[in-house]
């Protein structure tokens, strides 16, 4: 059988939705599964209450609904949407990074040392607001400064500025900082703040830098809100970057050479044309610390950008930079990260580069000497890939590398790259048929492994049936191409999110006797494991439009568990009520150390209809240590023998796990140890409940 390529079957009319039609509606519905929050507030007279509208998304429909959180309801968020805040947002990580706390907390201290008015941009919890009411005294009642300073809080996100007036209330400065419920564009002086401030302190920084507005809210900071020459805390931030050679990366992006190596036929990018299937053109958040053995290093670091903070940045920059190669190689990547110089006198550093780097672009040397490594997901490193193939070096050639940064993105091009021959599958695409995937979604693809899993399966199903109806359940690419590749009289129809209803009165009456999935949901990317069990609801929404003897595939999801020990602090978890699952890149996080046997949790049965589930077991543990809390996901079971699996799990990197962190730290034995002080067993519970997709988990330690 001759390969099958995307455009092969793009005009190969299917007898239901066809993939042309699929790929056109995906993407304009796409956008529409991101999750947007908006804030709104009915009143901010004291005394009123004040509401919170936010976007949700319900991972088993697909659909979103907005929800409505009351002020006086606990944690700010109803009961119909118990996350808490800080959980399942940066913040968490980020505040219990104590380099950078403390990096802060002396660079404030010493550009503030008079009363004076700071305003604080983005001020989240106040943290840094607290600092500098510190710093003035006047968050200590014995200093006597002669005068009075003023603080500014600025905060936008009305849940946040909210518990902002919580923390400040708890340490006593709620009468020190003005906190306004605004956006700092939207600050009038004289109306809002009553005069031009002195000292602007903030951290407004995602890991590319630039990512949450950075230059132009200094822009307008600069313009309308700060006296000529402030004081600023931090004062420049500088990027940096350096080529790499890497498999791992490389297979992050190139689905073109890596389904070349495939032997099953399936082409998603057919040679020498435009790609329809691609990854956006950015910069990629990723710890590379975690990759460092299979990354090779082909140059010195080099400075990309500078920033200052105390001067009015530009909105565009460019930066042409002629780099050594330090070694013969292939460039798959430019890894980048800055560096905050926190004070006027160069002093106090602050950085995000990866631990190859040494002690004067790295993180605190002291830091460093100790060996603190701590388990953040606020701040990583950058990724930028190299099209195609990569670019061949040899060590001592110079390497031209042409750097843009726009008011919110860098971008970078190489200029003696590969010959456009060899990339040109990487060029712009016709728009309704160009589909940009994450980078895992793409390595997914191109993934040997997991391609002969899912031909077999499919191959084996599609031996049991003739002239097949078959239904696509999620968002897949794959498998219409795959189905189309297998079987010629097989009809096929794709279920996309705003396809469904479509979908469905395509049938003709006809009994579809196999429904599949691989499962992934493109709107669940940053969502938990378990919530690609939409899969269950979708089979059970279609229960009517099946035959009685259809076949499932994937027919079984296993929710897979395993004790962790992670490293660094989770001391903001002591005084919550509630622990939920966060979703991880486990492999990412850290050096982590498993504790015990993966064990099963429970079976998500796909032959019959969604219901609750429960599930209890006894973990035993193998590995003495400190267990920080529980790494879960799911197994998909792709045939009725049990015998092809697809596993998330910690040691497949394209997945997320879902991390049920503990209140606290609690040091653990081997089963049947008798040491004072450590736990030998515990049990872990968890209940799915399928009218929301949500799964708690439940451990007790004995």
């Amino acid at each position: 059988m001759r390969p099958t390529s995307m455009a092969s079957v793009i005009h190969k009319t299917l007898k239901a939705t066809s993939l042309l039609q699929l790929l056109t509606r995906l993407t304009h519905t796409q956008q529409s599964f991101a999750l947007f929050t908006a804030t709104a507030a009915q009143s901010m007279d004291p005394g009123t209450t004040q509401r919170v509208f936010q976007l949700k998304l319900d991972p088993l429909t697909g659909n979103s609904e907005w929800v409505v959180i009351e002020e006086e309801e606990e944690e700010g968020f109803s009961q119909n949407y118990q996350k808490p805040l800080l959980a399942t947002t940066s913040y968490l990580d980020m505040l219990n990074d104590s380099r950078r706390n403390r990096a802060f907390r002396e660079a404030i201290d010493k550009t503030i040392t008079k009363p004076c008015h700071v305003l604080d941009i983005g001020a989240g919890t106040g943290l840094l607001s607290m600092m500098a009411a510190r710093a003035m005294g006047s968050g200590d009642s014995t200093r006597d400064t002669g005068s009075k300073g003023i603080i500014t809080a600025c905060e936008s996100y009305l849940p946040m500025a909210k518990l902002m007036k919580k923390v400040l209330r708890l340490n006593g400065m709620e009468r020190k900082i003005n906190v306004i419920i605004k956006r700092s564009d939207e600050l009038k002086v004289g109306t809002d703040i009553p005069s031009r401030a002195d000292v602007l302190v903030s951290e407004i920084l995602d890991s590319e830098l630039l990512g949450e507005g950075l230059i132009p809210t200094l822009q307008h900071a600069h313009d309308m809100l700060l006296v000529e020459d402030p004081l600023t805390v931090p004062y420049r931030a500088t990027t940096y970057g350096q080529l790499v050679e890497s498999t791992f990366l490389w297979k992050l992006h190139d689905l073109h050479n890596n389904e070349a190596k495939a032997s099953d036929g399936i082409r998603l990018v057919s040679p020498g044309l435009n790609t329809n299937l691609r990854i956006k053109s950015q910069q990629y958040a990723m710890h590379c610390d975690a990759i460092r053995e299979e990354i090779k290093l082909l140059s010195e670091p080099f400075k990309i950008f500078e920033f200052d903070f105390w001067k009015r940045p530009d909105s565009h920059g460019e930066n042409e930079m002629c780099i050594k190669a330090t070694d013969d190689g292939k460039v798959h990547a430019v890894v980048s990260w800055w560096t905050l110089q926190l004070d006027r006198d160069g002093t106090i550093f602050y950085s995000t580069a990866p631990r190859w780097i040494n002690s004067s672009l790295a993180r605190n040397s002291s830091d460093a000497a100790q060996g603190s490594v701590d388990w953040c997901d606020h701040w990583k490193q950058c990724v930028w890939f190299v099209p195609g193939k990569g670019m061949s070096v040899f060590k001592d050639e110079e390497v031209h590398l042409h750097a843009v940064h726009t008011e919110t993105s860098i971008s970078y091009n190489l200029k003696n790259q590969v010959p456009s021959s060899e990339n040109i599958h990487y060029g712009s695409c016709a728009g309704d048929l160009e589909l940009k995937l994450s980078p895992e979604r793409i390595a997914v693809y191109g993934d040997r492994e997991w391609r002969v899993s899912i031909l077999t399966a499919i191959g084996n199903a599609l031996q049991e049936r003739v002239n097949s109806l078959c239904m696509v359940a999620d968002d897949s690419v794959f498998l219409p191409l795959l189905v189309a590749h297998l079987s010629e009289k097989s009809h096929v129809i794709s279920l996309f999110p705003g396809l469904r209803q479509k979908g469905i009165k395509d049938t003709h009456q006809k009994q579809v006797d196999l429904l599949i999935g691989e499962p992934f949901y493109y709107g669940n990317e940053g969502m938990l494991p378990w919530q690609n069990l939409r899969f269950w609801k979708d089979r059970t929404m279609l229960d009517s439009l099946l035959s009685r003897d259809a076949l499932l595939i994937p027919c079984k999801g296993i929710l897979k568990a395993c004790a962790m020990s992670l490293p660094g602090p989770v001391d903001i978890y002591l005084h919550r009520k509630r622990f939920p699952c966060l979703p991880f890149f486990v492999w990412q996080c850290g050096e982590f150390k498993e504790l015990s046997e993966i064990f099963t949790v429970m079976e998500f049965d796909f032959s019959e209809l969604i219901r609750l589930r429960h599930g209890k077991v006894q973990v035993k543990f193998s590995q003495p240590g400190i267990c920080h809390g529980f790494a879960l996901w799911i197994d998909w079971v792709m045939d009725s023998e049990n015998s092809i699996m697809v596993s998330t799990g910690p040691d497949k990197r394209y997945w997320k796990q879902g991390v049920r962190l503990l209140p606290t730290p609690i040091t653990v034995g081997t089963y049947g140890s008798r040491n004072v002080g450590e736990c030998c067993s515990a049990v872990l519970e968890a209940s799915f409940d399928p009218s929301n997709g949500e799964l708690i988990v439940v451990p007790n330690f004995s």
